[in-house]
């Protein structure tokens, strides 16, 4: 689902892009972009297994051989990718586990560009192959790592059961949710 509002201090552009943008390590400055970025063009009902926060992003920035990336037009954040080596048990496969391009930016090579990166740093750290999951209906997610060199190796299902007969009223959870985001991007925005 797409947000249209961007967090205070958070560059928009007024013109469409002009320039390559330019491949650069994700630091603290990039932080509250990278989550505004994120809650646009994330829907995490999709993977509810999995949520978008600054927590997510501070574990893989945060990890030993990090894999994360922006790519910058000027000082907006034209895209992202978040990998680490490490996946599950096997601290010898990478995973870039989040990878987000503005929709000004997409068809430009922006995200093959994130994904090759990614995987030259997880490779340097030692990594002996690099596993990310994608949503089965994200088909533009699957053909960008299907063209990057990616197999499809394995299909799991996701078994989901409801423990209440209804959502709590007043859309508690959908407020909670942007309460959540609010308080990230917030967060992200001190950090800077």
């Amino acid at each position: 689902m797409l947000r249209d509002a961007a967090p205070k201090g958070v560059p928009v552009a007024d013109a469409p892009p002009s320039s390559e943008p330019a491949l650069r390590p994700l630091g603290l400055e990039h932080l509250a972009a990278v989550l505004d970025l994120g809650h646009r063009v994330y829907d995490t009902d999709a993977m509810p297994y999995t949520g978008w926060s600054l927590s997510a992003v501070a574990g893989d920035l945060d990890a030993p051989d990090s894999a994360c990336l922006v790519m910058l037009d000027g000082d907006r954040v034209a895209g992202f990718v978040l990998g680490s080596l490490s996946f599950e048990q096997r601290a010898d496969w990478g995973y870039p586990e989040w990878i987000a391009v503005d929709p000004d930016f997409q068809g430009r090579g922006v995200a093959s560009r994130l994904v090759k990166e990614c995987c030259a740093r997880l490779a340097a750290a030692g990594a002996v192959c690099v596993v990310t999951d994608v949503e089965r209906r994200n088909t533009a997610s699957a053909e960008l790592m299907r063209r990057n060199g990616f197999t499809e190796q394995a299909t799991v299902t996701l078994f989901v059961r409801p423990l209440t007969e209804q959502a709590p009223a007043g859309g508690g959870a959908a407020h909670d949710a942007a309460a959540s985001r609010r308080h990230f991007t917030r967060a992200a925005e001190r950090v800077r």
